[in-house]
């Protein structure tokens, strides 16, 4: 960044100049730096490097440090610094209807502390809000950090959410969960900034801080198990949409005929009878065809599973697998699926097959409107790897207009909490920033 960028009042500038200063002496740590690295690093000039770090030492969060090179034999020693990293500490949340896994982290983003715990089925919202206090209380003391050196939570959860009025507007798996003040009862807890977002919004950030991603500008992200939510990210920002409602791809029906007749039909549907697999394997006990109804009745009857979620949903998987005789394990596990299908085994294969078939069907809905270029998919299915991934990408070739690439998560099922690290340092970085700039 060179000093004469930006040019609307001295605030500004010196807010900016703190901020490359800072992203040089992070992403440096744990080494130490000195002016004059700094300088030639940032294009800045050395009074307005030494400026900077006037006000990063004022908050704590740079300390003096040996340089790892040898002092001058004359004149005066040039300082070196280094990046307190433990200054402060952030908290990335995941939650959800089977799991609330926590992250913490320092502020170069380094994992201090992970804890994961299971939560039952139907659990409520004020149920799931003592399981998320007691999950961070707990990776706060594992990590042995005091709640004064916690600086921002991030939460991520699944439907719908008001981020400008930290809410949950809609979410279906989870009853009572919107009406559950989680976000401000945790303000309160823990005496901390507390961010909530949507779970499949902060998996796409961390795909592209540290995951498949790093060189992307437009993708869309899928989180794909037993429920199916995508991410969109169109010139290196996201796109929610005007209700936040955006990517919402498993309340997309592309079963029912806008008659009300069901169009999609697979071999054992036809011989069973059985309709489009909303049997999610869930306990719903329903296998109805899909019928033309508002996504919030559906949704209500299904236990909060959209069309394309029964659809192509890791219940649907499950289910074709029982109607084909091919290998399950017990409360819906899959592994032994993708197992057989990888050794071979016809019945799975078919199952596999025509599982990907579904996806690609409804993923090729919104390749059509955005073209990203690349789709990173995650989520719990996201493990069986080529197996199924690869059967996706040969029904997307038969689909799409324009080319796309497939990439499989690197994350995997840290992705929600690590995004939610990243997106707890985004807002600690810009709160301390707007402070350098008030003192300017």
């Amino acid at each position: 960044m060179a000093e004469g960028n930006a040019a609307t009042g001295p605030r500004v500038m010196r807010r900016m100049n703190v901020a490359a200063v800072l992203a040089q002496l992070r992403d440096r740590a744990p080494a130490a730096a000195r002016v004059s690295t700094l300088a030639a690093a940032t294009g800045l000039s050395r009074p307005a490097v030494t400026r900077a770090l006037a006000d990063l030492r004022e908050r704590g969060l740079v300390e003096p440090a040996q340089p790892a090179a040898a002092q001058p034999a004359v004149g005066r020693p040039a300082q070196a610094l280094r990046f307190r990293a433990d200054a402060g500490h952030v908290a990335g949340v995941e939650i959800g209807p089977h799991t609330v896994q926590v992250f913490v982290a320092d502020l170069t983003g380094r994992t201090l502390a992970e804890r994961r715990e299971t939560v039952g089925p139907g659990i409520t919202g004020e149920a799931l809000h003592q399981r998320v206090e007691s999950a961070l209380l707990g990776a706060l003391a594992e990590a042995r950090i005091p709640l004064s050196r916690l600086w921002a939570v991030t939460l991520g959860t699944p439907g719908i959410v008001d981020r400008e009025r930290s809410r949950v507007l809609l979410a279906p798996s989870i009853p009572g969960w919107s009406e559950t003040p989680t976000v401000t009862r945790l303000r309160k807890r823990f005496g901390c900034p507390v961010h909530i977002e949507n779970d499949v919004n902060l998996a796409v950030l961390a795909e592209l801080w540290r995951g498949a991603a790093r060189e992307a500008d437009s993708l869309v992200y899928v989180q794909w198990g037993q429920r199916i939510g995508t991410s969109i990210v169109l010139n290196g920002r996201p796109y929610r949409g005007t209700s936040s409602a955006a990517g919402e791809l498993g309340f997309v029906d592309v079963a029912t005929h806008p008659d009300g007749e069901v169009a999609l039909h697979s071999e054992t549907e036809t011989e069973t009878g059985s309709g489009t697999g909303t049997d999610t394997g869930s306990g719903s006990g329903s296998d109805h065809a899909p019928t033309a109804r508002s996504a919030g009745n559906r949704a209500a009857r299904t236990g909060g599973l959209g069309p394309f979620e029964e659809l192509a949903g890791a219940g649907a998987l499950h289910r074709l697998a029982r109607e084909a005789g091919a290998p399950t394990g017990p409360e819906g596990d899959l592994a032994p699926l993708f197992a057989a299908a990888e050794a071979g085994d016809r019945a799975a294969l078919a199952v596999v097959d025509k599982a990907a078939a579904r996806f690609a069907r409804g993923l090729a809905t919104v390749l059509f409107v955005l073209d990203p270029g690349l789709v990173v998919i995650g989520g719990g299915l996201s493990r069986a790897g080529e197996t199924l991934i690869g059967p996706v990408r040969r029904h997307l070739e038969r689909q799409a207009l324009a080319p796309v690439e497939l990439r499989i998560s690197e994350l995997g099922d840290r992705a929600v909490a690590l995004g939610g690290v990243r997106q707890s340092l985004a807002a600690v970085e810009q709160r301390l920033l707007v402070e350098a700039g008030a003192t300017g």
